[in-house]
């Protein structure tokens, strides 16, 4: 089977098993997996009974598509995502992506864990991702899938102005701490030496990860509007860079999840 068929074969699949009108697709990412505690869920699959999705492998990823209402809509879930470190192709990646907007979703919001490489971002915070440096590969390479996108997308305006207003009128009536810039991917899974954060600094990253930017390269082809929040779990002083725990990350993550939850429930309900 090519690569659309079997895109189609699990977004049949999920439709079969009741997620019927999706809406709004969210991918939850590091240590963000709550979100799913404001969800009326009204269905659950695991990764592995879904035709040719890919299983999360990381420890701290639950591996569930999640189906239910948010804010008044419908909406469909990643808990967990898929990362190029952990093995995955690029296809493998945004598979999950595609699968979503063939089962009707018309925004996608991705969330993420990042470094703070700009040193007035404080870890804690999040920050809107306003453009991205994209340091990994992507899905686009090799054979084009017209029915998805054409050969060559445009990516001017990879993250949606409108999602991004929304976004800061919400971060505003929450009082949420809600910084803007640029995100930029590596491919992972070490973090990066003092050298490395230098180098992405004067490149003009202000976060930096290893995900996401995979995700929205194929939401753009398919045309599908984009909202990214980076909740920001280190500081990268390059200057004075300090050696960094992942269960610290992940605990940063954990307690700045209260504020991305309101964030984006507050986003789903104004869409």
């Amino acid at each position: 089977m090519n690569e659309l068929s079997n895109i189609q074969e699990a977004a049949d699949y999920i439709r079969n098993q009741g997620f019927t009108e999706g809406e709004i697709g969210i991918i939850l990412g590091t240590g963000l997996g709550n979100l799913v505690t404001r969800i009326e869920i009204e269905k659950e699959v695991s990764y592995s009974n879904i035709p040719h999705f890919p299983e999360s492998t990381v420890e701290f990823h639950s591996g569930k598509l999640i189906y239910g209402k948010l804010g008044g809509k419908q909406v469909i879930a990643m808990q967990g995502r898929f990362h190029f470190y952990e093995g995955y192709s690029m296809n493998q990646i945004v598979f999950p992506v595609r699968v979503m907007k063939l089962l009707g979703i018309s925004n996608l919001l991705v969330s993420n864990a990042a470094g703070a490489i700009n040193t007035s971002f404080k870890k804690g915070e999040l920050m809107l991702i306003t453009d991205h440096i994209n340091l990994q590969s992507n899905a686009l390479i090799g054979k084009n899938i017209p029915e998805l996108g054409t050969r060559f997308p445009d990516m001017s305006e990879p993250y949606s102005s409108r999602l991004k207003s929304i976004a800061l009128t919400v971060s505003e009536s929450e009082k949420i701490t809600l910084r803007e810039g640029t995100y930029v991917s590596v491919q992972g899974p070490m973090l990066e030496t003092a050298a490395e954060y230098r180098y992405l600094d004067i490149i003009g990253a202000d976060a930096v990860g290893m995900s996401t930017t995979p995700e929205v390269i194929a939401a753009n082809h398919m045309g599908l509007p984009v909202l990214a929040v980076s909740v920001l779990t280190d500081e990268c002083d390059y200057t004075n860079l300090q050696p960094v725990d992942i269960q610290e990350i992940i605990a940063v993550a954990g307690k700045a999840e209260k504020k991305l939850t309101a964030l984006f429930q507050g986003v789903v309900s104004l869409l």
